[in-house]
């Protein structure tokens, strides 16, 4: 069994019920399409979530599906922005408290925006990081909206891919 992680610590808090999918890491694969066949979860269900800086909000996180792109024109509307980028991979741990194909909506360092993908809601559980490599949490999309308002208190339904 995998160590807690603080979004598995947070959700435990609320009382919402997931599943743990570990797996082997490839530092050489990080991809959501090798996380997904690793865990056996369809890619479409698997969310990536990436750390984007508009020019107007500042820092904001994006969940997005792992068979897509982000959209950072999309981004940007969405979230009152002109414009939208991926923040550099530097910056990505002293922001959010995680690394690199680790990143998770939950258990943050600080409260940031979340915009998640509308398509999540399509799905009876959705895949999201634990917040190290090598580990997945298995929950309802509703359940991981309830969980951030509860912390951030700002999630956005969105089709920013």
């Amino acid at each position: 069994m995998a160590q807690k992680t603080n979004a598995a610590r947070q959700l435990d808090q609320m009382k919402i019920s997931y599943e743990l999918g570990e797996y082997t890491v490839d530092e050489s694969d990080l991809s959501a399409g090798a996380v997904a066949a690793k865990i056996g979860v369809p890619l479409k269900q698997v969310y990536k979530t990436l750390v984007a800086r508009g020019d107007k909000t500042g820092v904001m996180l994006a969940c997005i599906p792992g068979d897509k792109e982000l959209d950072l024109k999309a981004l940007a509307t969405v979230s009152g922005n002109k414009k939208a980028e991926v923040v550099p991979l530097k910056e990505v741990q002293p922001l959010t408290g995680y690394i690199r194909g680790g990143v998770s909506p939950l258990g943050l360092k600080k409260k940031y925006p979340i915009f998640l993908e509308e398509a999540a809601l399509q799905h009876d559980t959705i895949s999201i990081s634990a917040g190290v490599r090598g580990c997945q949490i298995i929950l309802n999309p509703q359940d991981l909206l309830t969980a951030v308002k509860a912390t951030c208190g700002n999630i956005s339904k969105t089709e920013a891919t």
